[in-house]
């Protein structure tokens, strides 16, 4: 990875931390493709926040298959340019499934999903954005999606605990963790060019970037 190949570089996190927009700007800065989940295009999904327990399989298993195709995509692309962004980890699916599914659904779905993910590329980077659950609500309900508002701080709770134990073990791919609590890199330059100089610096191992709100923020 280098500031003028990246390489294969993921953006995670949970609902409402802003990896979709931190996804797209890296993108656009480095003029290359970005794979997004499509959660719009999941027809399930909006039943789902509507009742958890009935719709959760067919939601997950939706989200599965479609990632895995995207990834499929991805690797029988243009080996000559392998500069990509995306802002989801294939195994970020198993985590939402964990807590969602219950046992029995868990056993059919990690049938599918061994299946599904056996040869899905590792990235060069993932940028893991954290923030706390206040924060996560109070993005959800700027950006204004119907259904998303009905997204209960429980959810939101187990889910912003799920990635922070999938990412203390994380070790396959360079890590950079990222306190997006108060910095906003899309209307501030400054806070993007700093997070830029990071991510392309994050040659291997674990690293991370605390930046000081009263630094980024008006």
């Amino acid at each position: 990875m280098s500031a003028d190949n990246p390489g294969y570089i993921v953006v995670e996190g949970p609902i409402g931390v802003g990896k979709t927009s931190l996804a797209t700007r890296l993108a656009e800065t480095f003029s290359t493709e970005l794979l997004l989940e499509g959660a719009q295009e999941n027809p399930f999904l909006e039943r789902f926040y509507d009742n958890p327990r009935q719709a959760a399989l067919q939601t997950q298993l939706f989200f599965l298959m479609q990632r895995a195709q995207q990834l499929q995509a991805l690797r029988q692309g243009d080996m000559f340019r392998p500069t990509r962004v995306a802002d989801f980890l294939i195994e970020k699916d198993r985590l939402f499934a964990q807590v969602t599914l219950d046992d029995d659904e868990m056993r059919l779905y990690g049938q599918v999903y061994q299946h599904l993910t056996l040869d899905a590329p590792t990235p060069d980077l993932v940028i893991y954005l954290q923030a706390p659950v206040e924060v996560l609500i109070e993005r959800i309900n700027k950006r204004g999606i119907g259904y998303e508002q009905r997204i209960s701080a429980d959810y939101l709770r187990r889910i912003n605990d799920a990635y922070a134990r999938f990412f203390h073990f994380y070790d396959a791919a360079p890590l950079l963790i990222v306190n997006a609590a108060e910095i906003d890199w899309v209307h501030h330059d400054e806070s993007y060019a700093l997070l830029l100089e990071q991510a392309t610096s994050a040659q291997r191992g674990r690293h991370y970037f605390n930046p000081l709100p009263n630094v980024f923020l008006d």
